[in-house]
């Protein structure tokens, strides 16, 4: 499934990364600890986090994951989303929690 249809069946908010909506999504992963992202999380996989710190850009783009969510409504500071510009990873907003946001995308990945 491409990111641009789960956005627009979720209703998330692109925050960054427009250009970048084509990627094909491969699952999910729910972390806030940046060592459990970069151990466990595969290539294509949106990660729903709370950390909004440039830092998960770098982690993102090493793990070649399909965007970041933004869970909770958190928004990401300025330098946060020009790095994330720069590496090419959207970066992606919903006022749900992480639980929520995380159950709504594997039911409709695995529907």
């Amino acid at each position: 499934m491409k990111l641009i249809e789960v956005i627009e069946k979720l209703g998330w908010k692109v925050i960054s990364g427009q250009d970048q909506l084509h990627k094909t999504i491969s699952g999910g992963y729910c972390s806030d600890l940046l060592s459990d992202v970069m151990g466990t999380a595969e290539e294509g996989q949106v990660w729903i986090t709370i950390q909004v710190h440039k830092n998960i850009v770098a982690v993102a783009a090493l793990k070649e994951l399909a965007a970041i969510l933004l869970v909770k409504g958190l928004k990401a500071p300025e330098e946060t989303l020009d790095a994330a510009r720069s590496e090419g990873i959207p970066v992606l907003q919903t006022n749900e929690t992480a639980f929520e946001a995380a159950g709504k995308l594997y039911q409709l990945i695995n529907a």
